[in-house]
């Protein structure tokens, strides 16, 4: 079936040209306003950090040469030309390192239970009152603005040395996190069958039990798996104040310069946080089917 097009008059076409041609021009040029911008400001910004490439392509060496000392052993030779001298503290290591796992999960599991707490009072469409959301909302900032590894100090003064410090370090940066996180998810939570509820005379409690509960709770638990994730990692650097866990012989290799310990020790870490990705990773998907995973 034949089409007809429409052909427009000569001069109407190049007036529409025209506009076109100076419309793309002024999103260009806001483009390279925009670039000049950010460059500009990236400019001064690392004179303001005093970020200098020279001082930094000089010493470049330094950090390659610290990675081939990590990977290099006693006897010169490297370290995967003999992992059982590589890997002769596994023993301790692992156990250290359970015991990191161990604190990222009670301080996130604290964590997630105190902003599942609180968080719907910090969103803007359940909290009961301004003030309320006001105070929570700074609660939950303080908690998150403070970085987790101060908590620690200040813990493992009270406290003393221990992984009690990095429990109580953890949870309550986690709950300043998840809170946060917590309540922008019930922010876009669909508000209509919270009216509903609310029509039948329920209370608020009820109406967030049966109303919005059951929108946002995937997104609670895939959140509380992603922090889980990451307070291992904030766990092991944790240890480097004292507060319990693998990072505690983190540090002494990296002061004492054991070198290939401080690469074994590394690599256990990470391959432990590999292996939770993919153990969340499948949890979601085991919970809230294949389209939750990362």
């Amino acid at each position: 079936m034949a089409t007809a097009v429409s052909i427009l008059p000569a001069q109407q076409l190049a007036t529409l040209e025209d506009a076109y041609r100076k419309s793309v021009a002024r999103k260009r040029l806001k483009a390279a306003l925009a670039t000049a911008a950010f460059c500009a400001v990236l400019v001064i910004a690392a004179f303001g950090a005093e970020v200098n490439l020279r001082t930094f392509f000089a010493h470049f060496g330094n950090f390659v040469s610290y990675f081939d000392r990590i990977f290099t052993l006693d006897n010169g030779q490297r370290v995967w030309t003999d992992l059982g001298e590589w890997f002769w503290g596994w023993h301790k290591w692992l156990k250290l390192l359970g015991e990191t796992l161990l604190i990222s999960y009670v301080g996130t599991l604290t964590g997630a239970v105190l902003a599942f707490a609180l968080n719907f009072f910090a969103a803007q469409n359940t909290s009961p009152g301004p003030w309320v959301r006001f105070t929570i909302r700074r609660l939950l900032e303080f908690a998150r603005t403070v970085p987790s590894i101060v908590f620690a100090l200040i813990f493992v003064i009270a406290f003393g040395l221990g992984p009690m410090a990095g429990v109580l370090a953890i949870a309550i940066h986690s709950t300043g996190a998840l809170g946060k996180q917590f309540s922008e998810i019930v922010e876009n939570a669909d508000m209509r069958p919270v009216e509903g509820v609310r029509s039948t005379g329920a209370s608020w409690l009820s109406c967030m039990r049966f109303a919005v509960l059951p929108q946002v709770i995937a997104g609670y638990v895939s959140y509380a798996l992603l922090r889980f994730e990451i307070n291992v990692r904030e766990a092991s650097v944790m240890g480097f104040v004292g507060a319990g866990g693998i990072g505690m012989e983190l540090i002494v290799a990296i002061r004492k310069f054991y070198y290939s310990d401080v690469s074994a020790i590394l690599l256990t870490i990470i391959v432990t946080v590999f292996l939770i990705d993919i153990g969340t990773g499948w949890l979601r998907g085991r919970l809230f089917g294949k389209e939750t995973r990362r």
